[in-house]
């Protein structure tokens, strides 16, 4: 480790986060371990324009840990639709109920402590003690992760544990002495990684700007800075296939609840046949009782049937996960009346209440395009 860059790092850092870094960001300035914890959830694997939209709303809609560990998770699902990665909000709100069950309502101080709480990992626990509690907590995001590896040329892979292990000392032994420092350096590493050592136009690179570590940063001096840090090679995204049903009964939809540990766990969506690999994609001759029977298994297929009119191949569409990619068959039809459900993650709802359910996003576009029939009869 180079001794004069380790020396003075953590003081560059902080003068160079007074004339560059970022400010204003509504979450910035704030020692509430919740507003931190809520922000830190948020800004994972999700864009920092995003967030600046969405944080606000969801803060208001729960402004404490009181009220977001006591709205039915329903509401919560509602409120992070779109944002992705559902399973954090659903953490979100079991970490809630284990801060008021556990703490009193007060989140702990201590990063080690902090860790066990449900989603909260080592590099969120770090930032939210450093930020409310202003202790010497280390974080290790991958912005973070990026610029070690570069300022050190650490060149092991970023998956592999020895070298995950060996950024973590790194990150722990450029810590600010100074435990007040501590807010404005964790913002700094942040903004720094963000907005000028990027992945792919870090500032060194160009003629604008001058990096306050380019005489010391190690993958600077040997020209590795595009390399570093080293990546698993990408495999090409598995494609699969479903058929979804979109049943309408007048100004109702027939929408199913989501197991929680699948994807797009907790939301609400239309009833689907299970996943298949587009590669073994065929040409299927497909009706209306074959479709039931097939998404809809528990329903009593005689009693659905004469009440449907013929089943169309409405829409096809393409939704890109992060490491697979779904082809949607959506297949539309009308029904003359509810139906009784058997199958209680089944219901009807009206398309005037959409808006209390979360959607996965390429649903909730779909259903957009949806107008209420006026005069309808068929009430909920």
């Amino acid at each position: 480790m180079p001794k004069t860059l380790s020396a003075t790092f953590a003081e560059k850092l902080i003068s160079w986060h007074a004339r560059s870094g970022r400010s204003g960001l509504p979450w910035q300035g704030n020692r509430d371990p919740y507003a931190v914890w809520v922000s830190e959830i948020m800004l994972q694997q999700t864009q920092v324009t995003t967030v600046l939209e969405r944080y606000p709303r969801f803060m208001k809609r729960f402004p404490t840990v009181q009220k977001l560990a006591s709205a039915p998770i329903d509401d919560v699902l509602a409120e992070w639709a779109g944002l992705g990665y559902y399973s954090r909000a659903r953490n979100l709100h079991t970490c809630a109920q284990q801060v008021m069950k556990d703490f009193g309502g007060q989140f702990p101080r201590d990063p080690h402590t902090l860790e066990k709480l449900k989603g909260v990992g080592r590099s969120t626990a770090g930032a939210i003690a450093a930020f409310a509690f202003h202790e010497r907590a280390p974080i290790l995001d991958a912005n973070v992760k990026r610029i070690l590896a570069r300022l050190y040329a650490v060149e092991g892979v970023l998956q592999d544990k020895k070298t995950d292990d060996q950024l973590w000392q790194l990150a722990i032994d450029l810590l600010p002495k100074n435990a007040k420092d501590m807010p404005v350096y964790t913002q700094a590493l942040m903004d720094f990684g963000a907005t000028w050592c990027t992945a792919r136009k870090p500032v060194c690179l160009g003629v604008e700007k001058k990096c306050p570590f380019e005489q010391s940063c190690q993958a600077n001096l040997s020209n590795q800075v595009l390399v570093l840090p080293q990546k698993k090679t990408k495999t090409k995204s598995p494609e699969f296939i479903s058929n979804m049903l979109l049943i309408r009964a007048g100004n109702f939809i027939l929408l199913q609840k989501r197991p929680d540990k699948a994807i797009w766990g907790g939301l609400w969506s239309l009833p689907e046949s299970p996943w298949t690999s587009k590669a073994a994609e065929q040409a299927v001759l497909v009706n209306t009782k074959s479709l039931l029977k097939e998404i809809l298994p528990t329903e009593n297929v005689n009693v659905w049937q004469p009440i449907f009119k013929k089943m169309t191949l409405s829409q096809r569409i393409k939704h890109v996960f992060t490491h697979r990619c779904l082809w949607i068959q959506v297949w539309s039809s009308e029904a003359t009346q509810k139906t009784d459900l058997l199958d209680p993650s089944l219901k009807w709802i009206s398309l005037n209440q959409l808006g209390r359910y979360g959607l996965p996003q390429p649903i909730k576009v779909l259903l957009q395009g949806l107008s209420p029939v006026r005069g309808d009869d068929l009430k909920n």
